[in-house]
């Protein structure tokens, strides 16, 4: 069953759509959309062999829908595994005598062991690709004496480092992983690399332990402990040492980092290092839905700076972000800001403008796509020059507005188009299949509709004018795509009782007489009615709950008070000596007002008789 589960493959039936009940629907609720469904698809009640067979079937989809949703134990499977997990075979993973709760904690194993089987498949690669650019010929050439040399009237832009890092993971049980990590990097043509291996254990829900072994070309073997441990539910520690051999001698170093959640979106961190470079540094991060913030202080050698950065994001489908941040210390001070937004699925680019002193201006840019990072930090100047500002900021945002325009949005609606288009063929049969399923479903409504038609009329209640279900195009940028929706007004219709139609909150292509006409696409339902002589129109999207008709509160208060003023009217002229009994007097002061209003209407009632 565990395996069955793990395809990609969704099914179609909704038996809760079908019987249009809600998913908490009771087993009153149940019986009573099933019986309404019955009567309207009993083989009995059509004499044509055709009706009579598509009658069949529909009925005989209602009673499996029906059988599944009121036996507890086989809701329980249907509301965890959907169709699928009813007609797998090896039932004997999830017996039928178990309990729905059960049946929810065996799921939850299966679950957890498929998570498990997938992790140790995984090796979770992680990789860093950093390229250096060093760009100053193009601003500081014209700040200088410049010599008449050969080629001299092009800029020199040359890359001056680079760094690659890559790293794996392998499990080897649920509670042991081994990370190979190596790197390599050079600047100005000196370079060098190391790799290593950590081993790591989970020891208990509150923390693990790892052990690394390195080596390299430059910095000799290194061996190292790292520990993470939560002290409380609300904070944690991390404690770290590592000692580095080399021809110099042995160079240990301690770091121990202190975290506790100050609020639900604050962190407050305490961190303690020595060895090569001591520092102290204690920070406090808050992280919310549109905002991020970071302040730090840092007493170190020779690192000793305080630094605060901000960043807001954008509530969009490209999940933009702006940020901010000023750095200050013993070195100078930088001033950074800058921008990153989502270009396709898995790849988010930024950009980011540094400008410090005595650093000059740099422009960064970052690319992610997926677990793999593409860095490029440019440094155009060692001077603070506006114009070497100015272009930093306004070129990256001209070339990313121009690529998007041109490159990216093309490239992201074609990949749509191919999944849409992917999608269709895999449905089509599917798609057929319900259409021909709702086309005898109209036909089997037939009957019955023209008798609520003809209840309602006589009372002006709900009457379904018209119906459409599907894609609208509502968009004037978007006249040329053709609008893809059915026509259901018949089995709306015929879901009409009392002078009320309620759709619950479910897809609505699983109703019966209903059918996806545009898969992958967002739809909704436009229904046109009339009720008490009125045309009303109303729109509610594809798994929108729907109430027709709409009752405002003052509508129902009015009508209780019309219902009250009736019914006491009839009292009055039934019976005048009630209202002159003490029990009236002596109630609330009100009382008496409404008192005089229906002896007035009474006399008139009497007049009029």
């Amino acid at each position: 069953m565990a395996a069955a589960l793990e395809e990609d493959e969704l099914d179609n039936d909704d038996y809760y759509s079908l019987l249009n009940v809600r998913r908490e629907a009771t087993q009153e609720e149940l019986k009573a959309s099933y019986r309404r469904l019955c009567m309207l698809y009993h083989p009995d009640k059509h004499r044509d062999p055709d009706l009579k067979r598509q009658a069949e079937q529909l009925f005989n989809l209602v009673h499996q829908a029906y059988e599944v949703l009121s036996d507890p134990q086989s809701r329980a499977i249907y509301d965890i595994y959907g169709k699928r997990g009813l007609e797998v075979e090896g039932w004997e993973v999830v017996e039928r005598k178990r309990t729905p709760a059960e049946i929810r904690e065996e799921f939850e194993r299966l679950q957890r062991e498929r998570e498990e089987r997938r992790l140790q498949q995984r090796t979770n690669p992680k990789g860093t690709i950093s390229v250096g650019v060093d760009a100053t010929d193009l601003f500081d050439r014209y700040e200088e004496d410049y010599e008449e040399i050969s080629g001299g009237s092009l800029p020199h832009i040359e890359i001056n480092k680079m760094h690659i890092s890559q790293s794996i993971e392998a499990p080897l049980t649920t509670s042991d992983t081994a990370i190979l990590s190596g790197s390599l990097s050079t600047h100005n043509g000196n370079g060098g690399g190391n790799i290593s291996l950590a081993l790591r254990r989970v020891t208990s829900a509150k923390g693990w332990g790892e052990v690394e072994l390195g080596a390299g070309d430059t910095h000799g073997p290194l061996f190292g402990l790292k520990m993470f441990r939560n002290l409380t539910p609300r904070c944690f520690m991390t404690a770290q040492c590592a000692m580095q051999f080399s021809s110099h001698g042995v160079r240990p170093g301690v770091t121990t980092v202190l975290a506790r959640h100050l609020d639900k979106n604050t962190m407050g961190y305490l961190q303690w290092r020595w060895g090569t470079q001591s520092s102290m540094n204690t920070s406090i991060v808050r992280d919310t839905k549109t905002s991020h913030f970071t302040f730090a202080v840092q007493l170190g050698v020779p690192h000793t700076f305080v630094m605060m950065s901000y960043q807001y994001k954008f509530q969009d489908d490209d999940q933009t972000k702006i940020k901010g941040s000023v750095k200050s210390g013993f070195f100078g001070t930088v001033v950074e800001y800058g921008a990153e937004a989502k270009i396709s699925r898995h790849s988010v680019l930024g950009a980011t403008v540094s400008v410090g002193v005595p650093q000059g201006v740099s422009l960064k840019i970052k690319l992610n796509r997926a677990s793999q990072t593409y860095f490029f930090p440019i440094h155009l100047t060692d001077q603070l020059l506006p114009s070497a500002v100015f272009y930093a900021t306004v070129g990256p945002l001209v070339f990313y507005l121009a690529i998007q325009r041109l490159v990216i949005k093309p490239y992201v609606c074609a990949q749509k188009e191919q999944e849409l288009e992917k999608q269709r063929e895999s449905a089509a049969s599917d798609v057929a299949k319900k259409k021909q399923e709702a086309e005898s479903a109209v036909l089997l409504m037939q009957e019955s509709v023209r008798r609520i038609i003809e209840a309602e009329e006589s009372r002006m209640g709900l009457i379904i004018l018209n119906a459409w279900y599907g894609k609208f195009v509502t968009d004037n940028s978007r006249k040329h795509e053709r609008a893809r929706v059915i026509d259901v007004t018949v089995p709306l219709q015929c879901l009409v009782k009392d002078s009320k139609l309620i759709l619950t909150e479910a897809s609505k292509c699983g109703l019966p007489g209903f059918y996806d006409p545009c898969v992958g696409e967002e739809k909704s339902l436009k229904v046109l009615y009339q009720f008490r002589g009125v045309m009303h129109q109303v729109v509610a999207g594809d798994t929108e709950a729907l109430r027709i008709p709409k009752q405002c509160r003052s509508t129902t208060m009015l009508l209780l008070f019309n219902m009250i003023i009736t019914l006491c009217c009839c009292n009055l002229y039934f019976s005048q000596s009630l209202w002159r009994s003490r029990l009236i007097r002596r109630a609330n002061p009100k009382c008496h007002v409404y008192v005089s209003v229906f002896r007035i209407v009474a006399h008139r009632i009497d007049n009029d008789t």
